[in-house]
């Protein structure tokens, strides 16, 4: 886990990761002071956690249990999208989005660049982003009132063309690092920490066509690795965190 430059998980991080990976997102405390405690995070370390989050818009308390406010619901649907990714049959079009609004505040620009990464396009250059057009996902408001899409089909090897937008490589590599440090951890704290990893890994896979992935590709392997551990921890919750 050194190698990855994991870093332990905090209060507020053990609470977050915990509800983002159950369906539905909703935890009494105890549930999640006792989550904490395979942590070695004391109760009232994760109690502050939870006043701290609450008041800070990241969650809703309701009947003694917590849950994600919408923008986290939001996350968590990104997160469930990179597990089972919606796929389709690609015929080599590739779907490309130009930047056609004008005079855009800043802030208009920073969510239009994490809308697009949402949806998992790449820029090629300053105004321009594009992918195969593999994915069933709708496009946002954001996406949709500051850009005109295209479909086109590169002149150049799509393979080559893709290794110049993604970095292939370097994410396979960590993924693959992921997988065997997640398969041999022991307790259930490293797994835990190596998962809610993982997910995050799994938010930047380009989830591109087989034909255009370097051999081994390890995307598939790494969400089954995380299923497995999701798997675990549903029955930790059941069998020792109920009452």
């Amino acid at each position: 886990m050194d190698t990855l430059q994991i870093r332990p998980l905090t209060a507020r991080s053990v609470v977050l990761s915990t509800l983002l990976g159950v369906h539905p997102p909703r935890l009494a405390a105890r549930h999640l002071v006792r989550v904490g405690d395979l942590f070695g995070i004391a109760e009232g370390t994760i109690r502050v956690a939870l006043s701290r989050m609450v008041t800070s818009g990241d969650l809703v308390q309701t009947d003694g249990k917590y849950a994600l406010t919408d923008r986290l619901l939001r996350r968590q649907a990104r997160q469930d999208e990179s597990r089972r990714p919606r796929t389709r049959p690609w015929d080599g079009t590739w779907e490309i989005a130009v930047i056609t609004a004008e005079r855009r505040p800043a802030a208009d620009r920073a969510a239009l660049r994490q809308a697009m990464s949402a949806l998992r396009l790449a820029e090629l250059r300053e105004g321009t982003w594009l992918r195969p057009a593999n994915l069933d996902r709708p496009r946002t408001e954001t996406v949709v009132r500051q850009c005109t899409f295209l479909e086109g089909r590169p002149e150049q090897d799509p393979a080559v063309l893709a290794r110049t937008l993604w970095d292939l490589d370097g994410w396979a590599a960590t993924a693959e690092a992921l997988r065997a440090s997640l398969t041999g951890a022991g307790t259930i704290a490293e797994r835990f920490t190596l998962a809610a990893a993982a997910l995050r890994h799994l938010l930047h896979d380009p989830i591109l066509p087989p034909e255009l992935l370097p051999p081994g590709w390890p995307g598939d392997a790494l969400r089954t690795g995380y299923e497995r551990f999701e798997t675990d921890f549903a029955r930790l919750l059941t069998s020792e965190l109920q009452p």
